[in-house]
């Protein structure tokens, strides 16, 4: 990976359908070779962003660029260094997964030799060979988003996109894909952008992520960076499960300074607090009988990084919200 070198940049991009801003001012860089996560939920400007870095809708405002190409202006030359993988891989049913791959290389413009050559290459690198004489439309969909690679692959692109990639894999096909996607960053060189709202998938393979709410990059970073700001804006949540989980055990969690909030899962209690608690339960469990049987810190999650993410967006937007409603009415008297 080039330390400096960024291949995918947007600056102000902005996508406004009416009153709607579906993609609010965004400015993101990333590297060449680095795998960068899009999470947000179903809603939140992922696909709107990733048609404007395809060419396939136009800013409102700003501009993206793909290895130096405006992706507006320059849409066809970024459409063939880019790779895109929708959500659903669309293949020809009637056709096996070797003739897809086949038709592919041509619309690519691929002399026949080389085509045959690559399909070969490809479908034993993604492990389909033993499937690549079976029509298309007998895969499952694990097989259709490990086709959907080596599709992707003919073309030999420099940057890869994902829109919400892993959603309807089992376990097994999950744990192949995103070897399959780490590999492409690992050994080959390739940029990766994943758009998806699955985080625990996402922490496994990413170099960084972008958090999206309601069209807007709320954080960026690396994961662990990213855990430590949590903490350091005082954001912490503790699992603690002791024996017994009675009622003075509760009383006393109530009762620390920093408790925002205590609830139940199971046998646990989960605690959001301002401050480390782990000392404070430790020391009184210790010192009263008890038996710790379960302790750990969330803060440097994924899924509570961006918790506390998406909480702070939806708290500054309403703020925002409830100050533009004052404005107006100040405005009418």
């Amino acid at each position: 990976m080039t330390e400096n070198k960024y291949l995918i940049t947007t600056n102000d991009l902005t996508r406004a359908y009416g009153e709607k801003v579906a993609v609010n001012h965004l400015n993101l860089s990333i590297r060449q070779g680095e795998v960068f996560g899009l999470l947000g939920p179903n809603g939140a400007g992922k696909t709107t962003t990733i048609l404007m870095l395809l060419g396939l809708t136009e800013p409102t405002l700003g501009s993206a660029s793909i290895a130096g190409l405006d992706c507006t202006r320059n849409s066809i030359e970024v459409k063939r260094i880019t790779g895109y993988l929708p959500d659903n891989v669309g293949f020809y049913p009637d056709m096996t997964g070797r003739e897809n791959l086949r038709y592919t290389g041509r619309l690519n413009g691929l002399e026949e030799d080389e085509i045959e050559e690559k399909i070969t290459h490809l479908l034993k690198r993604v492990g389909m060979t033993y499937a690549a004489d079976q029509r298309t439309g007998t895969y499952s969909k694990g097989m259709r988003q490990r086709l959907g690679i080596a599709d992707v692959l003919m073309k030999d692109p420099q940057v890869i996109i994902m829109d919400e990639p892993t959603l309807g894999l089992d376990p097994e096909g999950m744990r192949e894909f995103l070897h399959l996607i780490k590999e492409l960053s690992v050994e080959d060189g390739r940029t990766v952008l994943i758009s998806s709202h699955q985080l625990y998938q996402i922490q496994q393979i990413c170099d960084r992520v972008g958090i999206f709410v309601s069209g807007s990059l709320v954080a960026c970073g690396r994961i662990e960076e990213l855990g430590k700001q949590i903490v350091s804006e005082g954001h912490f949540v503790l699992e603690v499960e002791a024996e017994p989980c009675d009622d003075r055990f509760l009383g006393f969690i109530h009762g620390l300074e920093g408790v925002n909030s205590i609830e139940k899962e199971g046998s646990k209690f989960i605690v959001q607090s301002r401050r480390d608690l782990r000392k404070d339960i430790t020391g009184f469990l210790g010192t009263h009988g008890y038996t710790l049987l379960h302790l750990r810190q969330k803060g440097g999650d994924l899924d509570e990084i961006y918790r506390c993410y998406f909480e702070k967006a939806e708290q500054e937007e309403r703020q925002n919200g409830t100050k533009k409603i004052s404005k107006r009415f100040a405005a009418r008297r």
